[in-house]
């Protein structure tokens, strides 16, 4: 637990000059840790003395005033707490050697916020008002009135983004997904592929999308979030641990200089101690028996193993770390005994270091700046330096003249002697002629050290014979770098058993070896192996008071092991701190040494000066000790519950994630994977607790409605079964029995949770969201339900549980939807049948789209346990069956208004293959059968009604005529927004007026004609439109049970088939009266309600291939041969009417017949007519008959070529008109071969025939039909009587059987 000790020796005057800017106190404000106690315990009295004076207090202020400190102390134990563990925090993450930053962890998007959501919202309804500049088709303006319909204005996205388990990805997927069908649903455009098309509208969503913000801004921001997402610095990572644990700035800066974090060897030697610590820790458990309480008694020997075995890899691992992050130099391995040597010290001797292992390179750096005192030689007299580090080689600067003696030349050298003798060299050129090597002016011998000044200096040189110039002087700077495994030098004074028997000044270097080998070596000049050294393992440094006896240093240290002490003295106090914080690093002994304050005083004269004898981070030490820091600095570690402050760390920083501006789905972040698992590693987290603590965490934020990735509960659940169950994850064997109590525990919330999740998969994971999210909960919980992780579970179990959920789930979703549509129970209420069918309707679009958004995004996951999501498609429907059953049985019997009803929910069950004529199909089939029977029954009687009562009064007007002086009526327009019921052309204008209506039954309201009428009768139009609605009805219910549906289609047939043939013999009969009633004079005219007689037929024809045949593999069948009765009833009328212009022609032929030659009236007319042309114009005698027959031809002719819609049978009625006229016309002619024609006879006759075949024949009569041998008998006789008669009267007053353009036009 949390070390509760302060420091006591600063009780007073802590806030002082640099603190009062980084710690102003404030009323409330969190006390310092030094004074803790002194602060809690007087706090409260004071204020309750301060209130008891006036009056005595009550005992609830009293209570108030106690919970109140209470709180305080509270709320000041958990600042401390997250300081301490803030430290921990701090060190692992400024030396990590356990973990890295995974750089292979899935990327986590931006989430959705709910001002986000409102702005893409926002957006597209602005794109699909027409408030934006983006083009787009019909299609793509429906699939995004489609996705901002069903998606953006869900509820389950509302309450996913407020969970924040939606990213912009998210959306554009859906989308995706939703166009896809679309777009592949398109007709084919050529040269347009589907995947352009798909491409195009991505890249339209996304401009809708984006809006008005600038791409570059927003690519940019993504970029630096995605690199905040991978890897952090060590400053990002201290910033947000900072903001994890709720630590101010200068707190983190006072705790991070003191804890020396920038130091890399302070810190590996602060993991040495932590890990000597654990390994102690081991053996105090072990001696001590006190072990944890383990699932087997065996256990305890292997746990101690386990925890020393850890460290061992630990130290490993430290040891594979450079000595500086960065640098080149590695550490040298020695044997694998150095871990042994701080397990047990007895085994020091297989370690023991040679001189040969200490092995150290420096680099030196001489810069020759200028001579001085070079006053003897002439001015142009040449001099130059040379330089050398003895052992090496030598370098020379460049040549000078005497009178200006400047260089700032530099020479670099390596060497492996740490006190180097360093030469440098005067010359100046020799003048003899025969001087074979320049002259030497001067000289001067350095000894370097790593800790000598780097700035340049004048150094006297010793001059030689020859140079006058005694006062020499030379300016020059030596840098010698500190190789990274020497971590300090300098000149002591030592005295040892066994080392360093004199008591001498020597030159020391502490050197490293490795990570866990330390040694300090004493050096001669110019020698590169240490004179003697000293292994620092097993020793222990401290300060020491000064010795009597021992002349020589001012500040004495010690280092002692077992009785064995070697005594250190430094000539100042500061190099004592810096020789003693070194080698305390180096022997990683528990202990910290802590400077005596009397002896700080030694080398100061005045008070003031002490401080600043103490190194720079003794400065820090004492900073941080004012501010009540350094009992979490100087805390050892070991003696902390590190299980206990994991948890802590881990849940403040799932907290901290999961309000962060990622969809992380309690996915932690790379950096915070990095420094939880370095925590673990370095302190000994079981993983075991560290998983159960993160699943524990993960399951309170699902329960309290966070979007929880069931990918990793699955990881942290599988690592806990399997270590419980011995499988060892972690390399540990051993299992607690918390841990084990603390899994069942977890597994059975686990199981709980997940079963929730799948019975809310619709509002868990809406529209398939997260991805792959509701699979990996189906696959989770099949784990969870395992006894063990050997024995997988029976997969009927499996079954029985998710059908269990799948059953709840669709009582659930029903009544989701119930109270979406707003539908409640009707208690005490009148609600009418209508209005009740109209939200059993509206509750059916919902439950099918529920259904279809089910197939669409969540098959996938159920795709092993198919037949479940199969059952819980059918209970849903079985729910709702019994609301539809309700809403139908207050249905009147005479209203036919259900049956959108059962188109809606067939169209969409026929084409699911696994609902198709399931239990809910069946018993929709069920209901509506008797419903569709009764309802043809009703129409068969009605429509008999209608063709009896119509024939009856039927005028055989042409509809259109009869309809053409009507007004406009706009027709009522039902439309009950059913997508899937067709919604029929309305019928033609007018026409239910004249349409008889049964008193009981009626047309369904939504039914409308789909038949376009053209000059039928309004019975026969009526008959045909309902016969077709009707037929149209039934094959629009697609009844998905095969046998009632041939049933259905056969007696529909049949009922048109006989219906068409009552239809056809009353129009026959009616014909046939109607004729019979016309004039058979010239005069007689074709009435348009023949012409209607006849377009019944026509109209009967062609909808009986359409309503009477039946499909029989290749063959069409009818019922009857109605087709052949309709042939038959044309004929007849065809030759009804021939008849009819056969009687009127033997009329003209019975008037002429009246000239006959040799009767008497024939003598008389010609007589009169002679005489009375003698004295006035008489118009020619005969011709008003021929021009009224030939009027009445081309009348009937004109009248038939236009009203009658079938022009097989107008050529059939005129082939037979022509052959039967003139067959007459011969019969007549041959009767009187005996006989001469009377002029008038002839000129009739002529008229006639000629203009006959002319007009037959420009109605397309056929030549073969026209030149028949009865045509050329009559013409030939009429061409020998038109000589005759030419002869014997004169001439024909121009007419003529000949062709002559002259009578066309005169008769025309």
């Amino acid at each position: 637990m949390l070390d509760p000790s302060s420091s006591e020796e600063e009780s007073d005057g802590i806030v002082e000059e640099d603190s009062k800017e980084a710690m102003a106190p404030q009323a409330g404000s969190r006390i310092s840790p030094s004074r803790t106690s002194e602060n809690s315990g007087g706090l409260a009295p004071s204020s309750s003395r301060s209130s008891a004076r006036p009056t005595s207090p009550s005992p609830s202020a009293v209570s108030e005033e106690k919970e109140d400190l209470e709180k305080l102390q509270r709320d000041e134990e958990e600042r401390k707490k997250k300081l301490q563990l803030y430290v921990f925090v701090m060190r692992c993450v400024a030396y990590p050697f356990n973990a890295k930053q995974p750089t292979d962890m899935a990327r986590r998007q931006q989430k959705i916020t709910k001002q986000q959501l409102q702005q893409t919202k926002d957006r597209f309804q602005a794109f699909l008002n027409g408030d934006t500049q983006i083009v787009a088709d019909e299609a793509f303006i429906n699939a995004v009135q489609s996705y901002n319909e069903v998606f953006l204005k869900s509820d389950r996205v509302a309450k996913m983004v407020q969970s924040g388990g939606f990213s912009a990805t998210d959306f554009r997927e859906v989308f995706k997904r939703h166009i896809e069908k679309r777009v592949r649903s398109l007709p084919e455009i050529d040269g347009l592929s589907k995947e352009t098309v798909l491409s195009s509208w991505m890249a339209k969503f996304d401009t809708i999308y984006r809006g008005d913000e600038d791409p570059r801004k927003a690519q940019q921001r993504m970029t630096a979030s995605a690199a905040s997402e991978l890897i952090l610095s060590k400053d990002q990572l201290y910033e947000m641990f900072q903001n994890i644990l709720g630590i101010k700035k200068f707190e983190h800066q006072l705790l991070y200089q003191a804890c020396q974090l920038d130091n890399l060897d302070e810190q590996a030697a602060q993991i040495r101690r932590e890990l000597d610590g654990r390994l102690q820790m081991a053996d105090q458990i072990a001696r001590a028996g006190k072990f944890p309480k383990f699932v087997s008694k065996e256990m305890e020997a292997m746990y101690i193993e386990e925890l020393k075995s850890s460290v061992n890899q630990l130290m490993a691992n430290l040891e594979s770390m450079p000595v500086s992050k960065g640098g080149e130099f590695k550490l040298q391995k020695l044997k694998r005994g150095h871990n042994t040597s701080i397990i047990d010290m007895g085994q020091e001797d297989e370690n023991t270091l040679s001189k040969s292992d200490v092995v150290l390179s420096f680099t030196l750096e001489v810069v020759i700046m200028e001579v001085q005192g070079l006053k003897s030689l002439a001015p142009n007299r040449i001099v130059y330096c040379t330089m050398e580090v003895e052992g090496g080689e030598k370098l020379q600067t460049d040549q000078a003249e005497a009178s200006k003696p400047t260089w700032g030349t530099q020479g670099d050298f390596t060497t492996t002697h740490p006190l180097p003798a360093v030469k440098v060299k005067l010359f100046t050129e020799s003048t003899g002629v025969l001087a074979l090597e320049d002259k030497e002016l001067g000289r001067v011998v350095l000894h370097p050290t790593p800790n000598s000044p780097k700035q340049s200096e004048l150094h006297k040189m010793t001059v030689t014979k020859a140079c006058p110039d005694q006062d020499l002087r030379i300016k020059l700077a030596i840098r010698m770098d500190k190789p990274q495994n020497m971590k300090h030098c300098g000149y002591l004074w030592a005295f040892g058993k066994n080392v360093w028997k004199r008591w001498k000044k020597r030159f020391f270097v502490l050197v490293q070896v490795s990570q866990y080998t330390f040694a300090m070596c004493s050096y001669r000049e110019k020698k590169s192996e240490p004179q003697e050294l000293l292994q620092l393992d097993g020793y222990t440094v401290d300060y020491s008071d000064p010795q009597p006896g021992l002349d020589g240093g001012r500040a004495f240290f010690n280092a002692v092991k077992e009785g064995d002490t070697v005594m250190f003295a430094s000539d100042d106090e500061q190099d004592r701190i810096l020789w003693v914080q070194a080698m305390y690093r180096a022997t990683g002994q528990s202990h910290k040494p802590v400077p005596p304050t009397q002896v700080q005083k030694l080398n100061s004269k005045g008070g003031a000066s002490a401080q600043m004898d103490a190194p720079i981070s003794q400065f820090y030490a004492d900073r941080a000790q004012k501010h009540g820091m350094d009992e979490f600095i100087s805390a050892n570690p070991c003696s902390f519950d590190h299980a206990s402050l994991f948890e802590m760390v881990q849940r403040l920083t799932l907290d901290h994630r999961l309000n962060d501006t990622f969809c992380c789905l309690g996915w932690f972040s790379p950096g915070q994977v990095f420094v939880l698992d370095e925590y673990c590693a370095r302190n000994g987290v079981r993983g075991c607790h560290r998983h159960l603590c993160y699943l524990r965490d993960l399951l309170e934020r699902a329960e309290n409605g966070a979007i929880i990735d069931p990918t990793l509960l699955h990881y942290s659940f599988a690592f806990c079964a399997s270590h419980v169950h011995g499988n060892r994850p972690d390399g540990l064997s051993t299992v607690k029995v918390d841990e084990k109590e603390r899994f069942e525990d977890i597994k059975e919330r686990l199981r709980v949770i997940l079963e929730n999740h799948i019975v809310n998969f619709r509002y868990c994971f809406p529209f398939g969201r997260p991805e792959g999210a509701l699979k990996a909960t189906l696959s989770l919980l099949e784990r969870v339900l395992m006894k063990d992780i050997v024995t997988p579970v029976p997969p009927e179990e499996v079954k029985g549980v998710i059908r269990k959920c799948l059953e709840q789930a669709a009582q659930l979703n029903y009544q989701r939807i119930k109270d979406y549509a707003k539908i409640e129970e009707n208690v005490g209420r009148l609600v009418t049948p209508a209005k009740k069918l109209e939200e059993t309707i509206r509750l059916a679009e919902l439950v099918i789209e529920v259904l279809q958004q089910n197939q669409e995004h969540h098959a996938e996951a159920f795709a092993w346990w198919t037949d479940l999501m199969v059952e819980h498609a059918e209970n849903f429907l079985a729910l709702y069956a019994i609301d539809m059953d309700a809403a139908l049985e207050i249905q009147s019997p005479e209203s036919w208004d259900s049956f959108p009803l059962f188109q809606l929910l067939n169209d969409f069950l026929r084409t699911d293959y696994h609902l198709c004529n399931g239990k809910f199909h069946k018993h929709l089939q069920d209901l509506y059968a008797p419903l569709v029977v009764r309802y043809v029954d009703l129409m068969e009687s009605s429509i008999s009604q209608s063709i009896h009562k119509g024939f009856e009064r039927e005028s055989w007007e042409p509809v259109k005529s009869l309809t053409s002086n009507l007004p406009n009526v706009n027709l009522p327009n039902v439309n009950l927004q059913i997508p899937k019921v067709p919604n029929l052309p309305v019928p033609v204008a007018g026409l239910s007026v004249n349409l008889p209506q049964m008193p009981s039954f009626s047309t369904p309201s939504w039914m409308a004609a789909i038949y376009d009428s053209d000059n039928g009768s309004g019975t026969s139009e009526d008959l045909f439109w309902k016969l077709d609605a009707l037929q149209t009805f039934i094959r629009d219910l697609h009844w998905p049970e095969e046998e009632f549906a041939k049933h259905l289609e056969s007696r529909i047939k049949l009922m048109s088939s006989n219906m068409i043939e009552n239809c056809v013999k009353r129009t026959r009969m009616a014909f046939e009266s109607k004729l019979a009633k016309s004039s058979k004079s010239t005069d007689f005219r074709i009435s348009p309600t023949l012409c209607t007689m006849f377009n019944v037929m026509v109209d009967a024809k062609d909808q009986s291939a359409k309503l009477c045949a039946l499909e029989m593999g290749q063959e069409k069948q009818f019922h009857s041969h109605i087709d052949e009765l309709i042939e038959e009833s044309v004929k007849d009328m065809i030759q009804l009417l021939v008849g009819k212009f056969v009687a009127i022609l033997e009329g003209v032929l019975a008037k002429i017949s009246r000239y006959d030659e040799g009767t008497l009236f024939s003598s008389f007319l010609s007589f009169t007519v002679k005489a009375a042309s003698k004295y006035v114009d008489v118009p020619k005698p005969g011709m008003d008959v021929a021009d009224g027959y030939v009027t009445f031809v081309r009348h009937s002719q004109d009248m038939l070529r236009d009203k009658v819609n079938e022009e097989v049978y107008i050529e059939r009625l005129f082939d037979q008109w022509y052959t039967a006229t003139m067959n007459l016309l011969g019969t007549w002619l041959t009767e009187r071969m005996d006989q001469q024609l009377h002029v008038y006879q002839l000129k009739i006759l002529i008229r006639i025939t000629k203009k006959k075949y002319r007009d037959f024949r420009l109605q397309g009569v056929l030549d073969s039909t026209l030149n028949s041998k009865m045509y050329d008998t009559v013409r030939n006789r009429l061409t020998v009587e038109e000589a005759t008669a030419s002869v014997r009267e004169g001439g024909m007053q121009g007419i003529s059987m000949k062709d002559s353009d002259e009578e066309d036009e005169e008769d025309d």
